[in-house]
């Protein structure tokens, strides 16, 4: 009896896909006989409602081998952008961060100022746009995140998203507290006059002199009171000895620095909804700036509809980004300009890197205006919405990946998820708002993301261009926006990015020198550290490697060509690829 009833289930099985091959090849052929909406419909009802009722009517089978379509379609349903505008600003406010305002302009003064510009819009056209184009497509084409993406890729590689999961990490630990001392600044902003116009405060010492006072008796030990408001009150490094004790906690600042991650947490748990060195810093800036590697643009164009023209949009955001930078370099050296007149000394003085610029010389500056509270509030508030929109990037980038990766556990409770990493990352940052904590901020941006994202960038790019093939891809880009990319394009995935990185991750180890902070020198069991960061995401790449081999099934031969094969695409991959390309293409 038992027999019987297998092999009628099987008869019964074969006439229903018969059956379904037949209708659907009909329907095919029927290009104009009816609406888009109609064919979808149909096919709908093929794949979901016949095999289930047929199967229902004719055999009895246990309740769990039939799936629910409901249940299905919840499982499969992915957030898209309401507006295309939302997007186009996620990522613009992703890619222009508190780098264009104080990295760019200082590097750019580093290197000869405007000849600067030859490299780095070379490094731009055929490095950093490329991959930002690469990196919006894929993500767009597959609607992944950094992780799940490589297995539609290239499976032994999913060590890549795994990094770039542990690099957003350390990105989170530091980047936040930046971001905090701007609401510190902010709070001390709302005042008659600001702290850090005149000398004579409890922080200030006797090389302590204004602007005006230097103007007059100018000296190279004299400081500025916007230098001593940052140093010896924002941070009170003099507190600290240096990495080795960096001192308790400042409460103000982990004050600041949670409601930074409140913010980011009510922004983030609901979803979308809601010479070679000069050609290195010239590079390094188009990445850090464009963000290729960090897995944001994978994050954000996976939540775009499948015929998204996500050509044009890597032209404008990206175009928007460099010329933000540009705009903020002519200002930037207006100021400097002006305060090295002021205080009669070189520009070179005055011009400094990182925090510095941003938190010592641009205040000062402000300082100097009419009505210079009400500026001040204005210029930290730009800072803030520039860092947080960076932030909010970074780490939904993480926390679309591992959702993607494990969507029974994490997508199902994402706000409960999103909260415990938020908790998670505050906790691991706290060490950033004690005394010594730009010491510790230091030594996460050198070795926690700058030399790693550069390794992981080359990997990625040779990773789909090499092995996945750039070919390929671009008729995958084919499917989505109806035109194939341009023999620039291609010429450029193939062979220039991927050679251009892995030359400027070459030259960066040779040019290598370890990390220090004005005069102070890091102690080499610091330096043990940082480089220890800087491998523990990286070993992720080989680590996953070695996994994969060991959990595919044959023989070892056998085991490294399937590790290497893409896994066929999913129903809901193939839904998209079968629908016809959008009317509205054309419109942005």
């Amino acid at each position: 009896m038992g027999d019987r009833t297998e092999s009628a289930t099987v008869h019964v099985l074969d006439g229903l896909q018969t059956l379904r091959s037949t209708c659907m090849a009909s329907m095919d052929a029927k290009e104009n006989s009816s609406t888009d909406a109609a064919k979808s419909t149909m096919k709908a009802s093929l794949e979901e409602g016949v095999v289930q009722s047929s199967l229902a009517s004719t055999v009895t089978l246990p309740a769990q081998i039939i799936p629910s379509p409901e249940k299905s379609k919840v499982q499969n349903v992915r957030e898209t952008w309401d507006k295309k505008i939302e997007f186009l600003l996620a990522v613009i406010g992703f890619a222009v961060d508190l780098g264009n305002v104080w990295r760019f302009p200082f590097i750019c003064y580093r290197n000869g100022g405007g000849a600067f510009l030859i490299p780095y819009v070379i490094m731009f056209v055929f490095g950093g746009l490329p991959l930002f184009y690469l990196e919006l497509a894929l993500g767009q084409y597959y609607r992944s995140g950094c992780l799940t993406i490589w297995s539609k890729l290239c499976p032994i590689m999913k060590g890549i998203g795994y990094a770039i999961c542990v690099i957003d990490l350390y990105m989170a630990m530091y980047y936040n507290t930046i971001i905090a001392w701007a609401v510190y600044y902010l709070f001390s902003s709302f005042t008659s006059e600001l702290p850090w116009i005149k000398c004579g405060n409890s922080w200030n010492t006797n090389n302590c002199q204004t602007l005006a006072q230097r103007t007059v008796n100018a000296s190279n030990m004299s400081t500025s009171p916007a230098q001593e408001f940052f140093e010896r009150n924002v941070l009170q490094i003099q507190n600290a000895k240096g990495i080795d004790d960096i001192g308790p906690v400042k409460w103000s600042l982990a004050l600041c620095l949670m409601a930074v991650f409140v913010i980011v947490y009510f922004s983030l748990w609901k979803g979308v909804k809601s010479s070679g060195k000069v050609w290195i810093d010239a590079a390094t800036q188009i990445f850090f700036s464009l963000g290729p590697g960090f897995g944001t643009l994978l994050a954000l164009s996976s939540y775009n509809n499948f015929h998204n023209n996500c050509y044009r949009d890597a032209i404008i955001t990206s175009s928007i980004n460099c010329l933000t930078s540009f705009l903020a370099g002519f200002v930037i050296f207006s100021v400097l300009g002006y305060m090295a007149h002021m205080s009669q000394k070189d520009i070179r003085t005055v011009a400094t890197d990182g925090p510095g610029l941003v938190f010592v010389v641009y205040p000062e500056a402000i300082a100097t205006m009419k009505g210079s509270a009400f500026w001040s509030v204005l210029f930290f508030i730009m800072l803030i919405t520039l860092g947080l929109d960076s932030t909010f990037g970074g780490l939904e980038a993480m926390i679309t990946g591992l959702c993607d990766e494990y969507p029974t556990v994490l997508r199902r409770h994402r706000e409960i998820f999103v909260g415990i990493l938020i908790l998670f990352i505050y906790l691991c940052a706290l060490p950033t708002t004690t005394y010594g904590g730009n010491y510790v901020v230091n030594l996460l941006d050198s070795y926690g993301t700058s030399i790693s994202v550069l390794f992981v960038v080359f990997v990625e790019a040779a990773t789909v261009c090499w092995l996945y093939g750039a070919q390929r891809f671009s008729g995958q880009v084919q499917k989505m926006l109806g035109l194939r990319p341009g023999i620039f394009w291609r010429l450029c995935w193939t062979y220039v990015s991927p050679i251009f990185i892995f030359c400027i991750f070459l030259f960066a180890m040779i040019y290598y020198k370890d990390l220090e902070w004005q005069d102070y020198q890091y102690p080499k069991w610091s330096i043990t550290v940082g480089w220890l960061l800087t491998v523990s995401s990286l070993s992720f790449i080989p680590i996953y490697m070695i996994y994969r081999i060991i959990i595919t099934p044959g023989t070892f031969t056998q085991r490294v060509i399937d590790a290497f094969q893409p896994e066929k695409p999913g129903v809901n991959q193939a839904e998209h690829e079968s629908l016809p390309i959008n009317a509205s293409y054309a419109s942005v």
